[in-house]
């Protein structure tokens, strides 16, 4: 790609987000969606293939939909209320429009089914960026409006990705898609536990973003694209190989693993709320995202050294040295014991 073009799709890639994060106008914050959305999608049909031109299609054509009702209502508010500031949404068409809006922004369900092709379209490192970064815009929105919203519609809405999420990943091969729908499932319980406490939606948010970003570097280090790759990926970075068995667990929220931190204090809270039967919900539907993680853990680290598989093995290159993926690891596996002190901060 050219330097020039580089240049100006990695600006717009922090910009956009920052200026939505940072603006109390609907306009700007308009503004900030679709540079966002206008920088994407380049990177997404850059391999000039057919997957990848329909990957960047879908998804700019849904964003444009989200970013249109995000207009719509943000006008209709204006009209009735004479302002244009984003805390003060408290009609009745506006605040019915945006949750829409937000649930296909986010790829919540039922609004979710490009999500999965979009991700297979595209080359790993590209995929990271909608599944971390580019979500911090569409979020910021939601937790400045979070009071005018309505919980049960939240609830829901988080119920049925956390469904989605972990159902639509049972039959999946390629990792990428599984990555999409754990990610659909992950934004359920962050949307769930929106409007009772944002502060834990960004907790869940951060630690998500950790997470995946490093599944998606160890993916890429590994040259996997699919769950039977995994039985032979061990060939080529032994050490990374068996780590990736405990980021993948810690996505799935398994204790003693920074994923089950944000989850544990999330079921807390709803128990707090009086909303039991919610949180038993969200335990059980979690348990169809912990099968698909288990049999990817499983083709992983089933066939270590010295066993040996009926699969063709690969040469084992030396690796370019990644030193942040260290932190990153650490990150991803080890925060649990900071509960405490997050809990009387939240």
């Amino acid at each position: 790609m050219n330097p020039h073009a580089t240049t100006i799709i990695t600006t717009s890639l922090i910009m956009g987000p920052l200026l939505t994060i940072s603006s109390d106008h609907w306009i700007l914050a308009w503004m900030g969606l679709e540079i966002s959305t206008l920088a994407i999608t380049p990177l997404i049909a850059k391999q000039h293939h057919p997957r990848a031109i329909e990957a960047a299609t879908k998804y700019f054509l849904t964003q444009a939909v989200a970013s249109a009702l995000v207009l719509s209502s943000s006008i209709i508010n204006a009209w009735q209320t004479g302002q244009w500031d984003i805390t003060q949404m408290y009609n009745t068409s506006p605040c019915m429009i945006l949750p829409t809006a937000r649930s296909i922004k986010w790829r919540l369900a039922p609004f979710h089914h490009f999500k999965p092709e979009v991700l297979q379209g595209t080359t790993t490192i590209t995929a990271t960026i909608p599944t971390s970064w580019q979500k911090r815009a569409p979020l910021s929105v939601p937790l400045t409006t979070a009071q005018s919203m309505n919980t049960f519609l939240m609830v829901t809405l988080g119920l049925t990705s956390i469904i989605i999420g972990g159902w639509g990943g049972l039959n999946q091969t390629q990792l990428r898609k599984i990555m999409a729908f754990s990610s659909i499932a992950h934004l359920g319980w962050m949307i769930t536990i929106l409007t009772l406490s944002p502060k834990l939606t960004m907790l869940m948010f951060y630690t998500y973003i950790i997470m995946t970003s490093t599944t998606f570097l160890m993916i890429k280090l590994l040259e996997t694209n699919k769950v039977s790759m995994m039985m032979t990926s061990w060939t080529k970075l032994p050490m990374l190989n068996a780590t990736m068995m405990l980021t993948l667990m810690s996505l799935a929220g398994l204790p003693p693993l920074t994923g089950f931190m944000p989850k544990w204090l999330i079921i807390q809270e709803l128990s707090k709320q009086h909303m039991c039967f919610t949180a038993t919900t969200m335990v059980i539907t979690s348990m169809l995202s912990l099968f698909f993680y288990l049999r990817t853990s499983y083709q992983a680290t089933i066939t270590l050294s010295p066993n040996s598989t009926s699969s063709p093995q690969q040469w084992r290159h030396k690796p370019n040295q990644k030193y942040y993926l260290t932190l990153m690891i650490m990150l991803s596996t080890a925060l649990l014991p900071i509960v405490p002190t997050l809990s009387t901060i939240i």
